[in-house]
């Protein structure tokens, strides 16, 4: 298997981290020997957060709460030092939660270019607001409360929308739109699809 570089794209609550998960293990299966580098800045935002010993640890706690994007430079930070510490030209890499502007898409574009890493995938779960809105509400996670969640879509709206147009002109590039409303298993098949791992 050539190595991946697979970017998920969706609101949150469309379920990426759950598929990524699923996928991890299919690609792990059909090549075992590879490494899978799985970079998921949410999660590694709300792990940030949960410190609470630095300033800055505080502050993104507080606005992981109202549901703001949070600042570039961080962002950039957490996947980069994921990147410098994990990733290689023969790895698999799968990416969650950026970018998430077309600003952020530039810049890990200038990364993929560095690790050499020219053809992408895209797996956009194309997930409607009211579906992605009762996901949140009944997982009960601390930042969901009902104005953060009105914040994030606002700004997947505004912001990260926009990104796919991006992806689709890149070159060397395929964006899958895949139906985010099915269940679990019936979106990680259609994803296996996509990239022919069915």
């Amino acid at each position: 298997m050539t190595p991946k570089t697979i970017i998920f794209i969706g609101p949150q609550g469309s379920g990426k981290g759950t598929q990524i998960a699923k996928l991890c293990d299919v690609i792990a299966d059909a090549d075992p020997t590879r490494r899978i580098v799985d970079i998921q800045t949410g999660r590694r935002f709300r792990a940030l957060a949960a410190k609470s010993e630095t300033f800055a640890d505080k502050k993104v706690a507080s606005s992981l709460d109202s549901g703001e994007l949070q600042p570039d430079f961080i962002t950039h930070l957490l996947w980069g030092q994921a990147m410098l510490d994990q990733l290689d030209p023969k790895s698999h890499l799968l990416i969650d939660g950026v970018p998430r502007t077309a600003h952020q898409a530039r810049v890990l574009d200038n990364a993929l270019g560095f690790f050499e890493r020219d053809n992408v995938v895209v797996i956009n779960l194309d997930t409607p607001e009211a579906i992605v809105k009762e996901r949140m509400e009944s997982r009960a996670r601390g930042d969901d409360t009902p104005d953060s969640i009105e914040t994030r879509l606002r700004w997947y709206r505004e912001d990260t929308l926009p990104v796919l147009d991006f992806y689709r002109a890149r070159d060397n590039t395929t964006v899958h739109d895949i139906d985010g409303t099915m269940d679990i298993e019936g979106v990680h098949q259609a994803i296996c699809k996509a990239l022919d791992l069915a």
